[in-house]
């Protein structure tokens, strides 16, 4: 009797192993097809990668050469705004200073002196508070120090 029992042990675990065996043959093929499908997409897609990243080195390539020339001629601009700075910029001063000098001294000839206009009285607003101004000299008989004169 012994001898049935362990037959029959031995025949249900040999039946519960070719199950397993079954089921793990089954996941086996279905990850090898998977791989085989992954496979099939990566290359294209790892293709189209690498000519992206071509023409983005490329484009890069070109938007350096575009930076390195807007550079030079940034430079060659203030180099031109220099030059004509330091050659035009003393006798235009000098023109501009004997025009106006030639202004005044006609001005002063022809017209009278005009008549100096009235003072008055500046107040400054600081933060909603009005305070008088530092220019104003008298102050009911004092100067603005509070010294009299």
């Amino acid at each position: 009797m012994a001898g049935i029992l362990v037959a029959v042990f031995w025949a249900i675990l040999v039946s519960f192993l070719a199950v397993v065996l079954v089921r793990l043959a089954q996941t086996l093929r279905a990850t090898t097809k998977l791989v085989a499908d992954v496979t099939e997409q990566a290359v294209p897609l790892l293709a189209d990668a690498s000519a992206t990243l071509r023409s983005a080195q490329t484009q890069l390539d070109k938007v350096d050469a575009i930076a390195s020339d807007v550079q030079e001629v940034t430079s060659n601009a203030s180099a031109l705004s220099t030059t004509v700075a330091s050659t035009f910029g003393g006798p235009l001063v000098k023109v501009a200073a004997f025009g106006y000098g030639v202004r005044q001294a006609l001005g002063r000839r022809t017209a009278p002196a005009p008549e100096p206009a009235p003072r008055t009285s500046r107040r400054t607003v600081i933060v909603g508070r009005t305070v008088p101004s530092a220019r104003s000299k008298k102050r009911n008989g004092r100067s603005s120090r509070g010294q009299k004169d």
